[in-house]
């Protein structure tokens, strides 16, 4: 690249970050915990970088190219409904799953836009269309947001669901106040450990992760609404969903309280280099090692390969969790990459006993 398109893309990201800047209002009013100190949320240990660590690593990291790839296999559009006893999980792209079971049809994290920004002509761009057309979506009933970050919370996909599906959208502590400006209402906000009855009887929880969470680049607007992974409680046992998370105890205090998992969805991309990624990205060994503290049946490795958010090549994510889970002695079934747009049946625990 030639200094003049250095200092081009070096003022259109200055741009950008000016845009974006200014002093946010508090999002939530609630009593203080220990995971929130009356304006901002925290995790149990603190991000160990500056924000100018996080500058430094925008302008002076590697540059690993990604093809767009247009493949994307051709599947059939998703059944409408998976009965009571059934598990299908289905991969779009990134952390976006269809979760079928039970009667119920719930999107985790979705996204179809191009980007994964505030901004149509700036921001990662997606190398690979979505698994599932929006168009072939089954009816929708429940939307949960792990957090605030845009390749997690995308507003245009929110607004089109909330304006074809009318969906229940759940969303950790602090985030309500940011889609009820999308013009959505059906909302329930969570804490960590908390929970909410769905419609078929069975419940959907908030469990802790370690990350954090903003909608602008700088300090002033970041932690002011709460991360989360989920428990989606099922006939056949529960089902984790992680969000995005470094590695923590987190993930046994989450077995301890709702048992082993019939099935997790982890993130293992976007974690190089590990000096800055480690606290709030998983690699693939993380992720097996989170795989075995819920005790999962099965796991499929999400948050890779359609948005280039770190310095890994496309497929590094995908290559790296199969050494892992052969030295950890895991059968290769039992935790996988998943295809884009394929689905997974999960058969139930042995010994479910069914919602509570």
């Amino acid at each position: 690249m030639g200094s003049r398109a250095l200092f081009v893309g070096a003022a259109l990201t200055a741009a950008v970050l000016l845009l974006l800047t200014g002093c946010a209002p508090a999002r939530y009013d609630g009593p203080v915990s220990d995971h929130f100190d009356g304006r901002e949320f925290h995790n149990e240990t603190p991000f160990p970088h500056k924000f100018s660590d996080l500058l430094g690593y925008v302008f002076s990291r590697e540059k690993i190219e990604w093809p767009r790839d247009e493949s994307v296999p051709q599947r059939p559009a998703p059944v409408e409904r998976i009965g009571t006893g059934g598990l299908r999980l289905t991969w779009v792209n990134h952390a976006t799953l269809l979760i079928q079971a039970d009667n119920l049809n719930l999107l985790t994290d979705p996204i179809w836009s191009e980007r994964a920004s505030p901004l149509s002509f700036a921001g990662p761009k997606r190398h690979h269309p979505p698994g599932i057309p929006f168009s072939k979506l089954p009816p929708i009933d429940v939307v949960m947001i792990s957090h605030s970050h845009y390749d997690h919370m995308d507003s245009p996909t929110l607004k089109r669901l909330h304006a074809e599906h009318n969906p229940l959208f759940v969303v950790p502590l602090g985030n309500a106040v940011l889609l009820e400006s999308l013009g959505i209402e059906r909302i329930v906000e969570l804490d960590w450990w908390q929970g909410v009855s769905l419609s078929n009887g069975c419940s959907l929880s908030a469990a802790q992760v370690k990350h954090w969470s903003n909608r602008r680049v700088f300090p002033s607007d970041r932690n002011l609404s709460l991360w989360a992974g989920f428990v989606l409680e099922t006939t056949g046992g529960p089902v984790y969903f992680g969000g995005d998370s470094g590695y923590g105890p987190h993930y046994g205090k989450t077995r301890e309280r709702y048992g082993a998992m019939r099935a997790a969805m982890l993130p293992i991309g976007a974690y190089l280099p590990r000096w800055f990624m480690a606290y709030q990205h998983m690699g693939p060994a993380e992720a097996v090692q989170a795989h075995q503290d819920l005790a999962a049946q099965f796991s499929l490795g999400i948050h890779w390969g359609a948005f280039k958010l770190s310095v890994e090549r496309r497929f590094q994510a995908v290559e790296d969790l199969a050494v892992e889970v052969k030295r950890s002695g895991l059968n290769e079934r039992d935790f996988v990459a998943p295809a884009v747009g394929a689905h997974y049946d999960v058969q139930p625990l042995p010994g479910a006993t069914g919602c509570r």
